[in-house]
């Protein structure tokens, strides 16, 4: 398969399998004139990456997952570990979107939003800027 059929088999654009592949994800075989021959092996990997990618694992959880994946004497307890870190993550995450989610409405409730140039939301943004 070449980078067009593996993308739109995996679902993920031809420069992030390129990049998947710079960082040593994938290995895929070259023709002697240099293009890329991904087999299912790779498409099975690539897709694996792009699900934990969209479950929000980093990189380098990615790394440690594909690594239990390759290793049949792997404790599920490991599996775990990795994907309890990714949800305290996702959770974090979560607190400081609301946090920002609350502030931005106070903000917006407080302002008038009619022709006078006087604006709580611009001059909360100023009290940040240094």
């Amino acid at each position: 398969m070449n980078i067009g059929d593996v993308a739109k088999r995996s679902g993920l654009p031809a420069k992030t399998i390129r990049y998947y592949e710079d960082i040593g994800f994938i290995t895929p075989a070259r023709s002697e004139n240099g293009y890329r021959h991904f087999d299912e092996k790779d498409l099975h990997r690539l897709a694996f990456i792009g699900r934990a990618r969209s479950l929000g694992f980093t990189i380098e959880n990615c790394r440690s997952l594909l690594a239990l994946y390759a290793d049949q004497s792997r404790a599920s307890a490991d599996v775990k570990r990795v994907a309890e870190e990714n949800l305290r993550e996702i959770d974090a995450k979560i607190e400081g979107l609301q946090a920002m989610r609350a502030t931005l409405s106070h903000l917006v409730g407080a302002c008038a939003g009619d022709d006078r140039p006087d604006c709580p939301i611009l001059k909360d943004l100023e009290r940040g800027a240094v």
